[in-house]
């Protein structure tokens, strides 16, 4: 019989809200870790609990700031050297996810360094939801958990009982998400067709499908600064469109986001709590992933199959 290692979790300061509900949701305590800081905003985190021979579970989102990633691979590497016996990275939302690639001239490969990182700190595996790209996960030569939104999103979907229901991309590169979703939904699909000159900015967008009298719920994995999703729902509205709705698994919505949203056509904008909101809206709903976590943790630490906790 295989003895299991005791279970531990901890979490960075920034996603702390999000790691209490997750231990909740588990039955257990969040760990205690304390942070020292120095005048010049040097930080060290420490464990003020032992963790020896244990398999610790550290929960932090690495957003913006670039120190929430320190401070992630710094409770890696404390973990480490006070003898855990494996250290689990579960970041909900994995920043620098959108640089996967060389897509210009002289560039860096922001995921790649990020992944390397965490894996020459010490990480025995990475729990993560969404990635911008799934790819990410080749970048890794640990195992990765890439969860889904999905699995919360389609049953809310579900439950709305919308009639003429249209899923959308709002650009190319959430043709595949949104195909997923219309399979789970049984409906149709249209895309949104953008132009960029420079990032954070849309110059052009056209819709390429049918959205008369359709109620369109646009799904993504991410939203910044809100100008794509918003003016591909001003588009569907003038081209007919009967209502719109937006899910989307990390409200990054930075700058004018909120601003926008709160001016465009979208009656509701449905969210998870991946990243905590930098500011409050009546059309914004957050679905906890808490509960979904804590479940995938528990068949992860009982060697059992999660295969069917994903809907995509």
């Amino acid at each position: 019989m295989k003895i299991k290692a005791p279970i531990k979790f901890f979490a960075g300061r920034a996603s702390y809200y999000l790691a209490e509900k997750i231990t909740k949701s588990y039955g257990t305590e969040l760990g205690k870790t304390s942070v020292l800081e120095y005048s010049d905003g040097e930080f060290q985190p420490f464990f003020e609990e032992s963790v020896r021979g244990c398999l610790v579970f550290i929960i932090q989102s690495t957003f913006p700031p670039s120190e929430n990633l320190m401070e992630l691979l710094l409770l890696i590497d404390a973990a480490k050297r006070a003898s855990a016996f494996q250290v689990i990275a579960v970041m909900p939302y994995m920043g620098l996810a959108r640089q996967d690639r060389k897509d210009r001239p002289r560039c860096s490969i922001g995921a790649k360094l990020s992944a390397d990182l965490l894996t020459a700190a010490g990480a025995n595996r990475i729990m993560t939801m969404d990635l911008h790209a799934d790819q990410i996960q080749g970048f890794f030569n640990v195992p990765v958990d890439h969860l889904y939104g999905s699995t919360l999103f389609i049953p809310y979907i579900k439950s709305l009982e919308l009639e003429n229901l249209v899923v959308a991309a709002p650009d190319m590169g959430g043709t595949k998400r949104a195909n997923a979703y219309a399979r789970f939904l049984n409906c149709e699909m249209v895309i949104c067709y953008k132009m960029r000159k420079k990032a954070n900015l849309v110059e052009e967008i056209r819709v390429i499908g049918d959205v008369r009298d359709k109620n369109i719920v646009i799904v993504d994995d991410m939203i910044d600064t809100a100008g794509t999703v918003c003016l591909a729902a001003k588009l569907m509205m003038e081209e007919g469109a009967k209502s719109i709705r937006v899910v989307c698994t990390h409200p990054i919505l930075s700058g004018p986001a909120y601003e926008r949203i709160e001016k465009s056509p979208i009656s509701e904008l449905c969210v998870t709590d991946s990243i905590p909101l930098r500011g409050q809206s009546e059309k914004i709903k957050v679905i906890s992933i808490a509960d979904f976590f804590a479940d995938v943790i528990n068949k992860v630490y009982k060697y059992k199959s999660i295969s069917n906790s994903f809907l995509e």
